[in-house]
């Protein structure tokens, strides 16, 4: 996996502007943050995303992949403004659970998400 920064770029906070990957590619679906038993595990947008990057990772694990193997996030959340209030903490999480990975990413703000109680939901491929 190749991160693709053109010359004279300043160098993305949180994600890269391009990926170049050979291997076998793995698509997840939109993962909520919701427990085992698919209960929303907290109303805290921290809380939840936490949650989503936990059970993405699960899911990878699955086909033997984990963050460093991600090259694709698409999140939606149902507030931006609250999306912008908890990014310090999303940032530690995002170090705490997927490490020093960057993949290309887009956030977009929707009404909302078929789940309820639901603020995020991110979308992942990944390439082994």
């Amino acid at each position: 996996m190749k991160t693709l920064l053109p010359p004279g770029w300043p160098r993305p906070k949180g994600y890269s502007n391009g990926i170049v990957a050979e291997g076998q590619q793995i698509f997840v679906a939109g993962v909520i943050g919701w427990d085992t038993d698919e209960v929303i595990v907290s109303d805290d947008f921290a809380a939840q995303f936490r949650k989503v990057l936990e059970n993405t990772l699960s899911i990878l694990a699955e086909a033997g992949a984990g963050p460093e193997h991600i090259v694709r996030m698409t999140g939606y959340v149902t507030s931006r403004d609250e999306y912008i209030r908890s990014l310090r903490d999303v940032g530690a999480i995002w170090k705490d659970v997927m490490g020093r990975n960057y993949p290309v990413m887009a956030f977009v703000e929707v009404s909302s998400l078929m789940e309820k109680r639901a603020k995020v939901e991110i979308e992942t491929t990944a390439v082994i």
